[in-house]
């Protein structure tokens, strides 16, 4: 399939999808609602409990605090004033900020600190991906407003991983079961800027401003999450202003297309605000599944020529991507390292698995090894529409080379439950973000919740988690860039992440909603910060 062709199925399909909308003139925004933000999303905010992870990271963002925050100038205060750190790296003492309340009126303090971060650590196995969860040892309280954490031995990313969405957020001891919340809570109630207010599942979930909230009430009054599936659907939605509010949600995906967001700005009822790149998306692939041609590298390094990330970018997504080359942009920290380029060129595919004796009978024909083809699955995010074109893309261009991919599309959900479990070939994925790494991305290539399973059946697997566990807990630089360099080559060489594109967040807003900007993650949106003209 040649580009142009490509290009005009896509143009096809995008033209009929937008016939089917209203036309400019009916495109609307609510009248009654300027107080109010409606957006679509394409599921259910489900359990908002914030020390599990089935919840979405956008709502749990708005209602639940941390110690501290991460933002581009680095960590600043949040729940926590001010804090020190002991000269051997290991005890970290935090000054919390007076007169802050749960929703529920529970007040904050040290001893709410204590009780949520141990619940936390009771249930420590459904978080052996963030790291921090094994160094810490200690939770004390000093007094009313003073609490000290004490670690095991140093770990640099502390602050950083205290920082994010989940699982160290605070929510009113109150709302615990028996002391804990590993299964299951009596309610959501946070410390941040909203509320949640009602919530019927699958259909919407409705969230009020904190009129008591300690950085000042929201001017943004009420925020209500509709579950509409992605597409024309969404489209039309924005168009008879039943939703006025779209963005990239916590799995990469827009909930309409590039040319549909254009038609929208075009209307000049709504406006289009792009992050800068926040991530990679990439596809995973399972070295550790030895049934699987997956599990030899010839193989992967075949997958990663064959994919035409230039068109992927520029027919796919508009240019609003910009095509990957390596699991981290360089303008990630420790990234910035010079790896071997692999680029589109399926005859260097070609050599790769005839070198590894994977031989076709003639040209068009799956190869085949040892009596068995080379075929695989490919799995993909069900509502992601640009995930299923990229999907059938590069279904057709590894069938040029002598491959066949099987696609299967199924829940977000679902394909996260195949990670863990390893029950994959190749899936959709994309690395935790711009906040988040290499250190989060990189402690979960050991994690049996993330991407042990695909780093598991390298050669160098061993040494390689020796690594990541030295890296962490490296208090000289230099040692902890040469340590990243050495992880981030490994993986690259062995091709077990193959990058597609590094993604951003966009938001598809109301004109004359002012103060829309992004965090330091993709998961969520400062709605605290916004406000109608």
């Amino acid at each position: 399939m040649s580009n142009t062709t490509v290009r005009r199925l896509f143009a096809a399909f995008f033209a009929i999808a937008l016939l089917s909308g209203c036309s400019e003139s009916d495109i609307s925004t609510p009248s009654d609602q300027v107080h109010e933000l409606v957006y679509a999303t394409a599921k259910d905010i489900n359990d908002m409990n914030p020390h599990l992870y089935p919840g979405s990271m956008a709502a749990q963002g708005i209602v639940y605090e941390s110690l501290v925050e991460n933002t581009k100038d680095g960590i600043k205060p949040l729940l926590a004033e001010s804090w020190d750190i002991s000269d051997d790296g290991k005890v970290y003492t935090f000054h919390l900020r007076k007169g802050v309340s749960f929703h529920d009126g529970t007040p904050f303090n040290a001893d709410a600190v204590k009780q949520n971060i141990e619940a936390v650590q009771r249930n420590a196995s459904k978080h052996t991906w963030i790291k921090l969860s094994s160094k810490l040892k200690d939770v004390s309280i000093i007094d009313e407003h003073t609490v000290q954490l004490t670690l095991a031995e140093p770990y640099y990313p502390t602050l950083l991983e205290l920082s994010m969405t989940r699982p160290y957020v605070f929510l009113s001891p109150n709302d615990f079961q028996n002391g804990e919340t590993k299964d299951g809570v009596k309610g959501f109630n946070g410390t941040g800027p909203y509320k949640l207010a009602e919530h019927v599942t699958d259909q919407y979930a409705r969230f009020q401003a904190n009129e008591s909230y300690w950085g000042g009430s929201p001017k943004v009054k009420q925020i209500t999450a509709k579950v509409l599936p992605s597409g024309e659907t969404t489209l039309l939605a924005l168009q008879k202003g039943e939703v006025n509010f779209v963005f990239t949600d916590d799995r990469g995906t827009d909930s309409i297309d590039v040319d549909a967001m254009n038609r929208l700005t075009a209307s000049g009822k709504y406006k289009l605000v792009r992050s800068e790149p926040m991530n990679t998306k990439m596809i995973v692939a399972n070295s550790s599944k030895s049934d699987s041609p997956v599990s030899e590298k010839a193989v992967r390094e075949a997958i990663w020529h064959s994919i035409d990330r230039t068109t992927i970018s520029q027919t796919i997504f508009s240019g609003t991507e910009a095509a990957a080359e390596t699991l981290f942009s360089s303008n990630v920290a420790y990234a910035n390292i010079p790896l071997k380029k692999r680029g589109y060129d399926p005859e260097a595919a070609k050599r790769l698995l005839e070198q590894a004796g994977w031989i076709a009978a003639k040209d068009g024909e799956v190869r085949m090894k040892g009596g068995h083809p080379l075929t695989m699955k490919l799995y993909y995010d069900a509502n992601s529409s640009s995930q299923k074109t990229q999907a059938e893309l590069i279904q057709n261009e590894v069938s040029k080379i002598g491959m066949k991919l099987e696609l299967i599309g199924e829940e977000s959900s679902s394909i996260a439950n195949r990670r863990s479990k390893g029950d994959y070939d190749l899936l959709f994925n994309q690395s935790w973000g711009l906040a988040y790494d290499p250190q989060s991305t990189i402690a979960a290539f050991a994690s049996e919740s993330s991407y042990l399973h695909a780093t598991s059946g390298i050669s160098s697997a061993k040494e390689l988690y020796q690594k990541i566990d030295e890296v962490m807990v490296a208090k000289d630089e230099k040692t902890r860039q040469a340590l990243y360099a050495d992880i981030l080559t490994s993986v690259h060489n062995e091709a077990v992440f193959i990058p597609l594109t590094n993604g951003s967040i966009t938001v598809v807003a109301p004109t004359h909603l002012q103060g829309v900007s992004f965090k330091q993650t993709q998961f969520e949106l400062p709605f605290e910060r916004m406000h109608f003209e």
